[in-house]
């Protein structure tokens, strides 16, 4: 059936860097644009980068560019995101999610991974 298992080291300090991954499994995956979601506490998830399904093209929420990086292999049914100089208000919960920046929430999710950025 269709999974996306995200994993990633849960703790780091501020300024640290952290590498996310999210596994793909029962779909086509080089077929789908693929997003990361973020659910802070209290809030809803909310979108913050897409790639196409080449890897070719990137979207960014504004106040994340320049720190964060996605990326994905196709080979290996992979979706990545690179985070660095990691704030405390980067604390949230992430998803990976199929489907692009417009159609994410129609899409399908992963149970999500945990980030924590202490100061």
């Amino acid at each position: 059936q269709l999974q996306l298992v995200e994993s990633g080291v849960g703790m780091v300090q501020l300024g640290g860097s952290l590498r996310l991954s999210c596994a793909a499994s029962g779909f086509i995956f080089v077929n789908y644009d693929m997003s990361w979601v973020c659910q802070a506490p209290g809030k809803g998830p909310e979108w913050f980068s897409s790639i196409a399904t080449g890897g070719g093209i990137t979207s960014y929420a504004d106040s994340l560019k320049g720190r964060f990086t996605i990326s994905r292999d196709n080979a290996k049914n992979t979706l990545y995101l690179q985070m660095n100089s990691l704030k405390p208000e980067d604390t949230a919960l992430y998803y990976c999610a199929r489907g692009g920046s417009l159609n994410w929430r129609t899409g399908y999710r992963g149970q999500g991974t945990q980030v924590t950025v202490s100061s």
